[in-house]
């Protein structure tokens, strides 16, 4: 016995718009980003200082998420290093003072460095493995297709 089946109306499949930002959203969003970079500008100085690789990713390759998202992640994690004593004592000194330490520099760029490098090389390193991988199952399976040839040639009847 068949169900009977039930049609949907067919629906338009139109693209989702983005939402815009009214002026007062703008004007809103502006004084939120300018009373927390008064409030915590510090950590403002050491983020913009650290970030910057991420910055240039963002403005320059802004179809390409994954390496934004990459480098990012990577880059923020180095800057977390350095912002983790710093959140003790928050002082226009102690900014300078960690943006100026050429290990903490090195710290926050090399993050997004380790980022950069992982976003190049990973798929490489995964396409060369998975090939060595298959290469070496295709020898064991010829091996093993060579002994049972060998071992069912006297059995079998050959073909003219």
């Amino acid at each position: 016995m068949n169900k009977p089946s039930i049609k949907l109306p067919a629906s338009k499949t139109s693209k989702p718009s983005k939402k815009k930002l009214n002026i007062f959203q703008k004007i809103f969003l502006f004084l939120s980003f300018m009373i927390v970079g008064f409030t915590v500008f510090p950590i403002v100085i050491v983020l913009a200082i650290g970030l910057l690789p991420t910055l240039t990713i963002i403005v320059t390759d802004t179809k390409n998420l994954n390496k934004i998202t990459t480098v990012g992640c990577f880059n923020m994690a180095g800057v977390m290093i350095c912002l983790n004593n710093f959140f003790t004592q928050i002082s226009n000194d102690q900014a300078f003072a960690i943006s100026a330490n050429i290990f903490n520099i090195i710290l926050m760029l090399g993050g997004a460095a380790l980022g950069v490098i992982l976003y190049y090389i990973l798929p490489d390193l995964f396409v060369f493995i998975f090939k060595n991988s298959s290469q070496h199952r295709l020898k064991v399976i010829n091996n093993k297709l060579d002994k049972l040839a060998e071992t069912w040639a006297n059995v079998l009847p050959e073909e003219h």
